[in-house]
């Protein structure tokens, strides 16, 4: 169970990014073109000093692809959260795919299974 204090700085965290992505002076590799990203949530450690921040692409394209490059930029995303958080001590930042919507997904299909929705129609 997370602390009121990590969700609190977890969020602070997560606004932060958003405003960094939607800035958009990022320093991306010229041959890539970025798509638009949401940073979905921030889930922080009891000790504050390392987060995890679950990104998504605009209709999950190039998500492998956008996950590697922003983990290797990640003293950027580092600097730029630490302009804008007042912590005493910035944590280290982690991004991984969000694949909360592709759960959702499959538990809809399988839900919408006509074999399943027979059995919920009782």
């Amino acid at each position: 169970m997370r602390s009121q204090r990590q969700l609190r700085v977890g969020e602070e965290i997560r606004h932060a990014l958003a405003a960094v992505l939607i800035r958009g002076d990022i320093p991306w590799p010229p041959d890539f073109s970025p798509p638009v990203v949401t940073v979905t949530e921030v889930k922080v450690s009891p000790d504050l000093k390392n987060a995890t921040a679950y990104i998504m692409p605009l209709g999950g394209e190039k998500l492998r692809e956008t996950v590697r490059l922003m983990n290797d930029g990640a003293s950027f995303f580092r600097f730029e959260i630490g302009k804008a958080v007042k912590l005493r001590h910035v944590p280290k930042i982690r991004f991984m795919a969000d694949e909360s919507f592709e759960a959702a997904q499959r538990i809809s299909d399988i839900l919408n299974d006509p074999a399943v929705a027979k059995d919920l129609d009782r």
